[in-house]
């Protein structure tokens, strides 16, 4: 299962052409693609309109939604976050920490164009899925 960060998102609805909307647009009917309850909280709460935010509300939700939340889940994250820190890279949101952690733990991988994640590869193994 390849899950698609918020990043992608929003650059897919916004209209942006680069690599990984391209990707995401092209696998759309091919891949399993889902994402987690917290991505899909992200882009919708950026959309001031109405009518934009229900139809992407339904786009998103055509998806498979993970629930990652839970106690096992957040101490496990917030070791990943103390492994990295203390390497010398402090993860600059939670929420990524939360999900690449799911990620790695599900053993799902991961479209982004968010640099936090990087590091997460590097060190955790986490599968990003590269245009």
């Amino acid at each position: 299962m390849i899950l698609v960060d918020t990043t992608v998102w929003i650059d897919y609805f916004g209209g942006t052409v680069n690599e990984h909307t391209r990707w995401l647009d092209s696998e759309l009917g091919r891949q399993r693609l889902a994402l987690t309850d917290l991505i899909l909280c992200e882009p919708l709460q950026g959309i001031r309109n109405d009518a934009a935010f229900s139809q992407v509300r339904g786009e998103l939700l055509r998806f498979q939604v993970f629930s990652s939340g839970g106690s096992d889940l957040a101490v496990a994250a917030a070791q990943n976050f103390r492994f990295l820190r203390q390497r010398g890279h402090t993860i600059r949101k939670t929420i990524d920490c939360l999900i690449a952690t799911f990620c790695i733990e599900e053993g799902h991988s991961l479209l982004h164009r968010d640099r936090d994640f990087d590091v997460f590869e590097n060190y955790l193994r986490l599968n990003v899925i590269h245009p």
